[in-house]
């Protein structure tokens, strides 16, 4: 039978063809459906689906999209993952901790590691979310001193304890030769891909300043940046680094400005904004609590600590008894070592520094022992979205965002390409995403009980992959990646 060419037969023998020959929807591995996308790298702040595909976003759309698993995300917030630029916490129980609280990459930098490709090869396949380290100058000062392999040394404190109570390694000046070998090894954990050099100078009182900028030098000349964690609280700490900075060409980053200021904060934002409007590659953080944690048998706490932390044993607190420290208690703990709270600072001084431009949000999060700890590994982020963003209203819910996810990413990318695709929510970056209910997000740790999790955070994927679903974290999903340098020597071989 012919058709004339203006029958129904003769248009349906046409497009039936070539409809049974278009391509079908493309199928996403995951579709977070209905979302308010907000990324802070481009500004989008609307409605969208985001497709994920191989653990990469393959699309963000106002059309419907299909997927494997689609999950229904309307009312919350499609974000970045948190980036944590200040994490010591770095075992698979601690990260899923911040896995909870939205973090979807936690980097070693102020301590840093030594040696460096040991420490990345034994994170292989064990850790929730993204994690990378700087090569420190704390360890690479024991390895000197002492011959020891400290590696992370907020992790592995025993190993730095061999050395004694007051090893030379933190408390002795180094020779002109020492120098030059602590050089050479934090030369070498850059060639092995760390992300630039880690330096604790409150706990190396003997590393003089001149030792410092030699090592300064080394980072202006592997064009890395060098973070810091001054050598004293106060602006007279900060501008000695930030001199030292300026006088060697390094890139700076300091570590805890609330923590580090001290009452000083107003003066030290100052110092820090005209230093980068000079054109000083210069950047800072602050985590939002009142009181730090750190090592009660570290040099901090050498004779004199008192005018240096400007504080007394009052404000130091055992996590372990939730005891206040007298002289003797301080005494009986700081020789066996463990973790201490310091309460040394002032809400409005904090609120200052989480809401000042430009300053990031990092956590500071160190290890948790037996379920105790200080509460700024579980709940960072969320507290800073739930208390300084919604009840405060100290700055935007995106101005906030911003501080946790793409300035940090830029902090760190031009050291580490794979920072370039992380930090946003756009076609081609890295699927580290957080969703959460911007009404209802709020962090629940406490000094009592500091490994609560937050409120609505609901949703948090690790290239592509959920370790939180539905608030819950989705155990044994090790989706972490390595954040590396550029690497330019051979691992040492394992046997």
């Amino acid at each position: 039978m012919t058709r004339a060419p203006g029958s129904i037969a003769f248009v349906l023998s046409v497009l039936l063809p070539l409809t049974a020959c278009a391509p079908a929807a493309p199928l996403y591995d995951v579709v977070l459906s209905g979302g308010r996308v907000m990324d802070p790298a481009s500004g989008l702040d609307s409605v969208r689906n985001v497709g994920i595909k191989d653990g990469k976003i393959a699309a963000v759309s106002t059309e419907a999209l299909k997927g494997t698993t689609v999950v229904d995300v309307t009312g919350k917030v499609v974000a970045p993952g948190f980036i944590d630029l200040h994490a010591h916490g770095q075992d698979a129980g601690d990260m899923e901790i911040q896995s909870r609280d939205g973090v979807t990459t936690a980097l070693e930098l102020e301590v840093g590691v030594y040696p460096v490709a040991p420490w990345y090869q034994s994170m292989e396949g064990k850790a929730p979310v993204n994690y990378g380290a700087t090569v420190g100058h704390i360890p690479a000062r024991f390895k000197v001193f002492h011959g020891i392999d400290v590696g992370d040394w907020p992790l592995n404190p025993q190993a730095a304890m061999k050395a004694g109570l007051k090893p030379a390694g933190t408390n002795a000046a180094a020779s002109d030769s020492q120098v030059a070998a602590i050089a050479d090894l934090l030369r070498q954990g850059l060639d092995e891909g760390a992300l630039g050099i880690g330096f604790g100078v409150n706990y190396t009182p003997g590393a003089a300043q001149s030792e410092i900028e030699r090592m300064f030098a080394v980072a202006a000349e592997r064009k890395v940046p060098a973070f810091i964690h001054t050598r004293a609280f106060g602006i007279g700490a900060i501008r000695e680094a930030i001199e030292s900075a300026l006088r060697t060409g390094a890139s700076l980053h300091v570590v805890h400005i609330g923590s580090s200021s001290g009452p000083d904060l107003p003066q030290a934002l100052a110092l820090i904004d005209s230093v980068k409007a000079s054109g000083k590659d210069l950047t800072t953080e602050v985590y939002p609590y009142i009181a730090g944690s750190t090592r009660l048998e570290s040099a901090m706490f050498n004779p004199g600590w008192q005018q240096n932390l400007k504080i007394d044993y009052g404000e130091l607190q055992w996590p372990l008894t939730g005891e206040r420290l007298t002289k003797a208690t301080f005494d009986k703990y700081r020789a066996q070592g463990g973790w201490v709270i310091l309460f040394t600072m002032k809400d409005e001084n904090i609120d200052k520094a989480v809401a000042h431009p430009g300053v990031l949000i990092a956590s500071d999060g160190v290890p948790f022992v037996n379920g105790t700890g200080h509460p700024r590994g579980a709940g960072t982020f969320s507290r800073v979205l739930g208390r300084y963003v919604r009840e405060k209203k100290l700055l935007s819910l995106m101005d906030g965002l911003a501080k946790m996810t793409i300035l940090p990413a830029r902090r760190v990318e031009t050291v580490a390409p794979a920072m370039k695709n992380k930090g946003r929510v756009s076609v081609g970056a890295d699927a580290d995403i957080t969703v959460f209910d911007p009404a209802t997000v709020v962090d629940n740790a406490t000094w009592e009980h500091p490994t609560l999790p937050p409120t609505g955070i609901t949703q948090v994927l690790v290239n592509g992959q959920f370790v939180v679903r539905d608030g819950q974290s989705v155990k044994g999903v090790m989706a972490g990646r390595p954040v590396r340098g550029l690497v330019k020597a051979a691992p040492p071989a394992t046997h």
